[in-house]
């Protein structure tokens, strides 16, 4: 027969480990239920936008649909769309005092080296469908005190441009979003001065790609001779230019 102390003893031995056990117990339960990690968040994040580019990637193969606003980023970031701002103002051919179409600007990637390129005297128009992208170019301009620029908001091809007006205009991978690329072409063709030059830039990994040969069929149509040709098949720059 034991003593009441021992069994005492016993009894706050069995208490503490009936106490400890239930502690343990909460503790794997609470770290089950705890919501997940900041790693866990972002990654949530990270697969969105890669489902939102795919949907968009694929709603390209059956509409001609423009990169959405809220991924301008994609467009602004080093190296986009594999064509370099200043391989491409090369290419123009730039001058001082120039009258230069930035033709479906997006969020100004662009329209502000151009711009600074054809210094005070020169002028670029940007024009855009999203006002969102136009707000986005307005407020690089205004960091970069650009102030030869104007902004608007138009479809190309509506028939809102002057007629002879500009000597340079770009279409950097903009093409293949117009759902009415004859008529576009066809507005920029009457907007250029004689001898004026539309550059016309597309890379492979842009969803809308257009290929060199469907860009000279198109443009000889509309009236282009081609001046010269830079890049290869898969990138490319082609300058068009008004007789």
């Amino acid at each position: 027969m034991s003593c009441p102390c021992q069994d005492e003893i016993i009894m706050a031995r069995l208490t503490a480990v009936a106490t400890n056990s239930g502690a343990e117990g909460f503790r794997k339960t609470h770290m089950t239920t705890q919501p997940p990690s900041l790693a866990y968040f972002l990654l949530g994040l990270i697969a969105l936008g890669v489902l939102a580019v795919i949907g968009w990637r694929l709603a390209t193969h059956h509409f001609a649909v423009p990169c959405p606003s809220w991924l301008s980023w994609l467009l602004e970031l080093p190296g986009a769309r594999n064509l370099q701002v200043q391989t491409l103002i090369r290419r123009l051919d730039l001058r001082l005092g120039m009258r230069v179409l930035d033709a479906g600007c997006g969020p100004g990637r662009l329209t502000v080296p151009v711009a600074q390129a054809v210094g005070l005297a020169g002028h670029v128009t940007a024009v855009d469908l999203q006002p969102a992208m136009l707000q986005r170019a307005r407020e690089k301009a205004a960091a970069a005190h650009v102030a030869n620029v104007s902004f608007l908001q138009a479809r190309l091809g509506a028939g809102t441009l002057e007629h002879d007006r500009f000597d340079r205009a770009l279409l950097v991978t903009v093409l293949g979003e117009i759902p009415d690329r004859k008529a576009a072409m066809k507005e920029i063709f009457d907007a250029l001065r004689s001898g004026g030059v539309l550059s016309v830039s597309e890379v492979i990994y842009d969803p809308h790609f257009q290929s060199r040969g469907a860009v000279r069929k198109l443009a000889g149509r509309i009236g282009f001779r081609e001046r010269v040709s830079f890049g290869s098949p898969l990138a490319f720059t082609i300058n068009l230019e008004k007789p």
